[in-house]
């Protein structure tokens, strides 16, 4: 089957240069060690500070590490913070749960590198959670959402008690003007995004809209310095997150779709455990946009190994 469409897997492997890296383009504007520049003019942006000094972050992401199947974006500490930062493009309740358990396992390596005795009878000081979920999505979301752990829980609690919260910035242009205008490389981030999003209103297929948007940026001296070099990996990366999309989003619709059709119970319940395999292709593909192993994901999706080769040769990515 592979050999007879040598041709579309040639044209394929044309885009996804170092397709080893799997990481979102946000993350690479602003979690890599590489940009730490463009992590700090970030924190400044939300924090009203001026720090200058790079060397100050101290990089906390967790690599490599799979906790409950999922993965932090971007994680630092800077200034008595211990901060997370995620990108989404889909809305998700349950971002506050999610941070809650990053933070967790991040305050567990911030324990154990430190050394501190967490049984000692003095107060043990640790720096402050702060999480932010950066949207660009198209469902609507206003500049500022503030997302409670108290919502999820199934009993009540008085207010501010055992609380955990994301706050979820909506970086589409023209939202958030006095954060973008603090960051430029954030602005420049929305535009290239809208720029992608102009070419797929107008009909362009989404590789075509996404090499449009690049060249326009390079010409317009949009994240310039940073296209011209590495123009083939964007172009790469931000395929694979339109195509992993678009494929979770066809996916969701025939399991819904079939679900309606039918008017009986048995058709409702089937519509049901439709929706469930679609959250399991969703959790799939995440994992294997992120290069865990094919024994990983078969174990936290519960999908069976055809369906998660059957994903993978869709994206063209290799699975070990």
């Amino acid at each position: 089957m592979r050999k007879k469409n040598n041709k579309k897997n040639k044209k394929k492997q044309r885009v996804y240069v170092n397709n080893h890296h799997k990481d979102r383009l946000f993350i690479r504007l602003f979690g890599s060690p590489e940009n730490k520049a463009g992590m700090l003019s970030l924190y400044n942006a939300l924090n009203d500070t001026e720090y200058s000094d790079v060397n100050a972050l101290e990089l906390y992401t967790i690599e490599d590490v799979i906790f409950l199947g999922m993965k932090n974006d971007v994680g630092y500490i800077l200034d008595g913070y211990l901060s997370l930062w995620e990108h989404q493009s889909t809305k998700n309740p349950n971002m506050p749960l999610r941070g809650f358990l990053y933070h967790a396992k991040m305050y567990e390596k911030y324990i154990k590198d430190r050394d501190i005795d967490i049984f000692s009878s003095a107060l043990q000081r640790i720096p402050t959670p702060q999480y932010y979920v950066f949207y660009n999505g198209d469902s609507n979301a206003g500049d500022i959402e503030k997302l409670h752990l108290s919502a999820s829980y199934l009993s009540p609690v008085e207010k501010g008690e055992f609380e955990w919260t994301a706050t979820m910035l909506n970086i589409n242009l023209g939202h958030n003007d006095e954060l973008m205008d603090k960051c430029s490389t954030l602005k420049q981030y929305a535009t290239l995004v809208d720029k992608i999003k102009y070419g797929i209103r107008r009909g362009m297929n989404i590789e075509a809209s996404i090499v449009e948007a690049v060249n326009w940026c390079i010409a317009n001296d949009v994240l310039k310095d940073y296209l011209v070099r590495h123009k083939s990996e964007v172009i790469g990366v931000v395929l694979t997150e339109y195509d992993e999309k678009k494929h979770i989003k066809n996916e969701k619709k025939i399991s819904w779709e079939e679900g309606r059709e039918e008017g009986r119970e048995e058709g409702r319940e089937e519509g049901r455990e439709e929706g469930r395999e679609a959250n399991r292709l969703e959790v799939a593909t995440e994992m294997l946009k992120e290069s865990y192993s094919l024994d990983s994901i078969l174990r936290i999706s519960k999908l069976p190994k055809e369906k998660i080769m059957s994903i993978a040769d869709s994206l063209n990515i290799q699975v070990t």
